[in-house]
């Protein structure tokens, strides 16, 4: 397949085939951002606000509409649009900030990713631009009139596309060789009336000369300029020489190219002058105030667009076309034409052909469509990532001094961090920073289209200008060292293993990541179990106000937080790095001794977390369920919340096989020796003898922190329809607490812990996600593979009641399979052509330019299913194309 050759040769660096040099890396938005704050106190809301962003330059990145960049983010392609009524230029998406939204920052607009090879040698993503005025004022105001209980007002409820009077604008991208980018814009008018529409393909350099940095990526200015023969010919010191050439307009005639600078207005924002009166917002007041002097005449800058009206008859469309390639690369004219389209053509077919292999539905079938979509997503979300935070700290040497506050705020601690790179984000508009524990999961996915990625961004975040030198991972840039769930080991494993077959494994990747995740290890158990009793404290761990207390925080009651999902995390970390260790130890012996410490390590886990609450652990024998624990002084008190805290014990679970054990005589021995002389620990282990299969008459272990009795008490709560188990999913807290809230009181205070099936009603971490009863991906693709393994051990002889109740008896690994069908049913339509994750949004069920349209949500509704927080969180919740994967096996 040519695709796969196209990763092939590109991963072996092979020369001339480059073919991820650009992608779909430009950022949704680099306003408001921690990167581009130099305030004082923090506010990087209010210090870059997206009205400067069209007047200012970034230090860090740069972003665009529908854009992709080379992976340095050198050199700059995005759309900007004009329906001749709007306030300003369409450069960017909007959305509202932190403060603003009544549930936290929220993009406003409407758009989708429809399409992309794993190297970018075709895409599609399509923006829906109203003809009407954009309504920016009045989403502002409704967000202000509203608060946490309301719904969120959107685009559509503001009658935005009432009457079909919008464009969908598709931008299509084909590369025909790796630095020779073709474009297609197509732009088709929805409404019932010929309408004007201004479209300006824009190409410029991130702004890389101004600062009087001398780190990697600080260049001198480079330049473009307009040819007699209409191309613009563009230099860069790095990136060397390149070309745009524009096709003339559906009319026959031929677009005015503009010019501008990409610098900071200094006169508007500032009052004071610059060495060039020619500015980042050039292209808005030329177009939008009609000034012409804003425009460089004399075709020379470093930001440029040929200027398109294009007067479109209702229901029609037209298609513009533009081009930029390397001097070297050049494809010689007719650069538009047949040959032109032909290009289209065949990397879109070569596209179809690789994902018919991928994707196990049918071609055609609305499953097929919806894993296609959720890969397009997913590989769209890479950006450019730079932030280096010792020039950010003190500043650079042509710009004002940071404030001195900086040195003792946020991230001053993390001065190693050099980050630079193309990373997979939650979310490039909403989330346009990466998070670790969220990359964990991208991986999954990644692996099945992209191996060589998803194995090259888990080791870059461990890299020492990643990992700090004490062996913590960055977890986002708002806080690098909060703690997220210690999930990397985890995906390096099952990375490790979708990405060969057995014996032809890459071991190397393996045994770097094992490595640097020893340090990382030795972090958590020396920071996160204040007593040395191996129940462990971590902070809001990723699920920000799943607790009754601001986990992150010191307790109103003192004391600390002994928590279940804490201390069950280090020990699902633990076992996989059992696992690995056991899995390097076969061709390397050096290996059993760290396997021996992890196997003794988690047994003494499951041994602290086992004991009867009052007794120290976490496991309430009463309830059947684990629970956080607070202690303060001498006393503890369980706080009895159902929710996905008392689950996360599930996922440590692994069988080792004696065969296995038998390979490795150091580690047997160790075993055997553990067995005989620790029975208070050895106890917690199950033994099974394998009855038929090639293992007939072996051994095996299962090492898992409930016993089988407590397994089936947690699971009989989980699958319960009235607690955990929705249509769609496992939620995040037990429906139960919607009648009888969890109350805590502490110095005449109340906190209380609701059922919220979807938006949060606390401004806990901003607001903007909640884990008080939505379905988040993430941790239900953690359930079902815990499923899967109990499964694995258990077999027949273990089944429980799905759902609890039904009398409809299963086998784990047909539970898990209920669970992945679950969570798929939230993106299929029904009999009425309704996606759930679209909530009851008539425009997706009834309107042909909408229903095939799927946006892959941050977290869904508990009860309903409706999509909530980040509408492009296809990061992690693309791992629904893995979950689709085990409901087609047989």
């Amino acid at each position: 397949m040519a695709e796969v050759q196209r990763l092939k040769d590109a991963d072996e660096r092979k020369s001339g085939a480059n073919w991820k040099r650009w992608g779909p890396y430009l950022s949704e938005r680099q306003w408001g951002t921690v990167r581009e704050d130099y305030s004082p106190n923090g506010e990087c809301w209010d210090y870059f606000p997206h009205d400067h962003a069209r007047k200012r330059a970034y230090r860090w990145g740069e972003d665009g509409l529908l854009g992709i960049t080379d992976r340095e983010c050198r050199l700059c392609f995005c759309l900007a649009l004009w329906n001749g009524k709007d306030s300003i230029l369409k450069e960017r998406l909007f959305g509202l900030t932190g403060p603003q939204g009544n549930h936290g920052e929220d993009c406003k607009e409407n758009y989708y990713y429809l399409d992309s090879s794993p190297t970018h040698s075709y895409m599609k993503a399509l923006y829906k631009y109203p003809q009407s005025e954009y309504p920016y004022a009045k989403l502002e105001q409704e967000a202000r009139d509203r608060s946490v209980t309301d719904p969120e007002f959107e685009l559509e409820d503001s009658g935005a596309f009432n009457e079909k009077r919008y464009w969908d604008v598709f931008a299509e991208y084909a590369k025909n060789t790796p630095n020779d980018i073709l474009c297609r814009i197509t732009v088709a008018n929805r409404g019932p009336d010929t309408a004007t529409i201004h479209v300006l393909p824009q190409l410029f350099y991130r702004n890389t000369w101004i600062w009087g940095c001398d780190h990697e990526g600080c260049t001198l200015k480079p330049k473009m300029s307009l040819g007699k023969d209409g191309k613009v010919a563009c230099s860069h010191e790095s990136l060397g020489k390149f070309t745009l050439v524009v096709d003339d307009a559906p009319d026959g005639t031929r677009p005015n190219i503009l010019f501008t600078e990409n610098e900071t207005n200094m006169e508007e924002l500032y009052k004071v002058e610059h060495y060039t009166k020619f500015a980042r917002d050039g292209f808005h007041r030329y177009v939008v105030k009609g000034e012409k002097e804003a425009v460089d005449s004399r075709g020379r800058g470093t930001k440029c667009a040929p200027h398109y009206t294009v007067e479109v008859p209702s229901r029609e469309q037209v298609t513009l076309r533009v081009r930029f390639y390397a001097n070297e690369e050049d494809p010689k004219a007719p650069y538009f034409g047949e040959g032109f389209d032909k290009i289209f053509e065949d990397r879109i077919q070569e596209t179809n052909v690789f994902y018919n292999e991928i994707i196990p539905a049918e071609k055609e079938t609305k499953e097929y469509e919806m894993s296609r979509q959720a890969y397009a997503s997913l590989l769209w979300t890479k950006q450019f990532y730079h932030y280096i935070v010792r020039n950010w700290l003190f500043g650079d040497k042509d710009t004002p001094t940071p404030p001195e506050s900086r040195l003792s705020g946020r991230n001053a601690d993390w001065k190693h961090l050099f980050n630079r790179d193309v990373v997979s984000m939650p979310d490039k508009w909403e989330y346009p920073w990466y998070a670790s524990w969220d990359l964990a999961f991208h991986m999954i996915p990644f692996a099945r289209v992209d191996p060589f990625f998803a194995k090259e961004q888990l080791l870059l975040f461990l890299r020492e200008w990643y990992m700090a030198p004490n062996g913590q991972m960055p977890a986002y840039e708002f806080a690098f060292d909060d703690v997220n769930p210690p999930v990397h080991a985890w995906a390096v494993f099952r990375v490790f293993k979708m990405t060969g077959k057995r014996g032809e494994r890459d071991r190397v990747f393996l045994a770097k990541c094992f490595h640097k995740l020893l340090l990382n290890f030795t972090w958590w158990v020396n920071r996160k179990d204040p007593e040395g009793r191996n129940i462990f404290s971590g902070g809001f761990l990723g699920l920000d106000n799943i607790g009754v207390f601001d986990r992150s925080r010191p307790l109103p009651t003192g004391g600390h937080l002994e928590q279940a999902d804490g201390t069950a995390w280090v020990a699902f970390f633990c076992i996989v790095m059992l696992d690995i260790a056991l899995e390097l130890a076969i061709t390397d012996p050096a290996y059993e001794d760290m396997a021996s410490k992890f196997f003794e390590h988690f047994v003494a886990i499951l041994d602290a977390m086992n004991a009867m609450a009052g007794g120290g652990g976490l496991w309430d024998e009463k309830e059947g369920f684990y629970y956080d624990v607070l202690r303060v002084e001498h006393c503890t008190q369980p706080l009895r919340i159902r929710s996905l805290v008392g689950l996360v014990p599930l996922f440590a679970t692994l069988t080792i096989e004696e065969e296995w054990i038998d390979k490795l005589p150091g580690f047997k021995k160790r075993l055997e020796w553990f067995m005989k002389h620790r029975p208070e620990l050895s106890q917690h282990l199950n033994f099974m003898t394998v009855l038929d299969g090639p293992n007939a008459g072996k051994g095996r272990q299962l090492l898992g922190i409930p016993s089988r009795k407590n397994l089936k008490k947690v699971l009989e709560y989980m699958l319960d329809e009235k607690e955990f188990l929705s249509d769609f999913g496992i939620r995040s807290l037990s429906k139960v607490h919607k009648d009888k809230p969890f109350r805590f009181h502490a110095d005449n205070t109340e906190y209380r812990v609701d059922y919220v099936p979807a938006e949060s009603n606390t401004e806990m971490f901003g607001g903007n996600s909640n884990w008080r009863g939505p379905i988040w991906l993430c941790m239900n693709y953690l359930l079902v593979e815990s499923l899967e393994r109990y499964d694995y051990f258990y077999g027949d002889t273990f089944k429980v009641e799905c759902p609890t109740g039904s009398g409809n008896m299963m086998r784990l690994k047909n539970v898990a399979k209920v669970i992945c069908q679950r969570m798929v049913n939230l993106f299929l339509p029904d009999e009425n052509g309704r996606r759930p994750c679209h909530g009851d949004n008539k425009m997706y069920t009834e309107d042909e330019d909408w229903k095939d349209l799927i946006l892959f949500y941050e977290f869904f509704h508990g009860d309903n299913g409706r999509g909530c927080g980040a509408s492009h969180q296809t990061g992690w919740t693309a791992v629904i194309t893995a979950c689709l994967e085990k409901t087609m096996k047989s």
